[in-house]
Parts: C-alpha cells; structure tokens; sequence
C-alpha cells in the first residue's frame, strides 16, 4: 500500500493505491484522497481511508476467487502466531517429550478418526492396542487391525518427506487397508459406492481416475496460491467427494490433511468424535459450494492442537 500524486494540468491529484496480482498481471487498487493537498493532509488521509482501500481490495479479490477470502484476517494472524510459536517450541523438545507427545496424539488422533467411521473400540482399547500390544476380547479383529493399519500410515505420513503425490496416497491407503480390504488395499475402487446417510452421487468408479487426476493437478497448481487451512480444507472435501477407495477414504482424508498442514510448518489437527456432527455438515456444505464451515472447523482444531501442545 502505497501514496501516490498524479498531476493534470495546474492541479495535483492524491490516490491510496495497492497492487494485486490478478490472472497473471498486476492490478492498481485505488482510493481518491484529494486534489493539492498538503503533507500532513495526505498522512491525515491516508489514516481515515486504510481500511476503505482494504475493503475494496477484499471485495475485488472475493470476486475474483473466493477461496482468497475465506480465511478472517483476524484467523490468519492466529494462525501465523500459531506457527511461528510452534516452530519455536518444537526446537526446544528433547527426545523423552517429544515421544510422549507423539503417544499421546497418536492414540488421540486413531481413536477418534476410527470412531468417526463407525469403530466401537474406546479410547483405552485404542491405547492399550497401540502401545501395550493387548487387543480386548469382545471386539472384531477387523477393529484392532483398523487401529494398527492408522498407526502405520500415521508414521509413513510424518516421516514422509516428499511432495503430495498420487503414490503417497495409495501408500497411505495400502497401509491403513492392510489385512482389510486385502488386494483392494492401495488401489481406486472399481465398484461404485455409496455414503450411508447422505444424499449424494459420487462419481463413476471409471471416472476416479480422472477425477483424482484433476484434484491432484489443482492442488499442485494451487499449493502456494492458497492459504495451507483452505488448501488443506479444500483438498479434504474434494477428496471425499471422489470417495476413489472402496474404504478409508475418511481416514486417507484426514491424513493427507494432516500432511498438508504439517508440511506448511502447522500442528496436526484431531477433528473429535464429539464433533462429527460439525465434520459431516461441514463436507455437505462445501457440497453446496460453501467451504466456510470447513474451514473453520479446521481452524479450531488447529487452535485447539497449540492449546494441548502448550499445557
């Protein structure tokens, strides 16, 4: 954001103005400030008009893609507050803390991702499978590998140091489908499937391919255009809507988003079981084309992640 004058003829015209990258090509955001004014008129000026050349320029840019706008600009300063004291605090953890948080997540992270799909197992039989090796009686064997396979994919994905491929997906549904869905594990669906409870087509098993292709060519075109919460949210809905596995897709969802935001230098985030109500109205709504409430939801949870990592 800039001052600038303009002279015409006898007269000097003052202008508020900020530059914007729009389809390629610079664009001049102007406010008119005045006609011969002086110094101390101009700064006047600019003080009382900031915010009506903000305003403009967030109305031209929501017209211009939405996506650039849904994020407040109150959230984005938390959200970078976040990440700045997130990478400093990660520089300070020594080995012991840094594997009890690990735990900690893991077994959080497993039970309610689990448990949003429909697993009966509670958050001790989660713990207990993962990290006492005792699986409980009374439940399918099916659970417990459900919870082993998400631990396995949950590793893959922290130490996974690549960019977001088509490969590293079917790598994460492979491992979270392991002795699951067996030869179907790692490979797109070709079958057609359904979302219990919801009122939706999804695409033609011939088509996830092509579909996924196209996801994939967004994000890539898209990585740094986009802040990482909408560009995680939007990858996440997408994803969904593609449904490419006969299984997991829940569970790779909420992975890869994980990626996305851990590999921007953001917390990994829990959506809770408690909030599944949230988490399905969300996905319908970014149905309707309204990826708001994902994005909120995905930046409360990043907000509560910093909360649970500081104590």
């Amino acid at each position: 954001m800039y001052q600038k004058a303009e002279e015409r003829g006898n007269n000097k015209y003052h202008y508020l103005i900020e530059n914007i990258r729009s389809n390629g090509r610079w664009k001049k955001i102007k406010i008119y400030l005045g006609s011969n004014l002086s110094e101390k008129e101009v700064n006047e000026l600019i003080l009382k008009k900031k915010c009506m050349l903000e305003e403009k320029v967030r109305i031209f840019r929501e017209a211009e893609d939405p996506l650039l706008t849904l994020i407040s600009d109150e959230d984005i300063t938390s959200l970078e507050r976040i990440k700045k004291e997130y990478s400093k605090y990660k520089k300070t953890l020594d080995e012991f803390s840094e594997k009890k948080y690990y735990e900690w997540f893991i077994t959080e992270f497993t039970y309610n991702t689990n448990a949003i799909e429909g697993s009966t197992l509670s958050l001790l039989d989660t713990k207990l499978i993962l990290h006492d090796k005792i699986a409980p009686k009374d439940k399918s064997i099916k659970e417990v590998y459900e919870v082993q396979n998400h631990k396995d994919a949950f590793d893959f994905m922290i130490s996974y140091k690549g960019s977001l491929t088509k490969r590293f997906i079917l790598v994460i549904h492979k491992k979270l489908m392991h002795n699951i869905l067996w030869k179907y594990a790692g490979v797109f669906r070709d079958v057609q499937v359904r979302i219990v409870g919801v009122d939706k087509n999804l695409p033609k098993h011939s088509q996830v391919p092509i579909e996924f292709k196209k996801l994939m060519k967004w994000y890539a075109h898209n990585k740094n255009r986009y802040h990482p919460v909408t560009l995680a949210s939007y990858f996440h809905v997408a994803f969904e809507s593609i449904h490419p596995f006969r299984d997991g897709n829940g569970r790779v969802g909420r992975l890869v988003s994980n990626y996305i935001l851990k590999d921007s230098g953001f917390p990994m985030i829990d959506i809770k079981y408690n909030d599944r109500r949230r988490y399905y109205e969300s996905l319908q709504e970014a149905d309707k084309g309204n990826l708001k409430p994902m994005i909120d939801l995905v930046t409360k949870c990043i907000i509560e992640s910093w909360e649970n990592i500081k104590g």
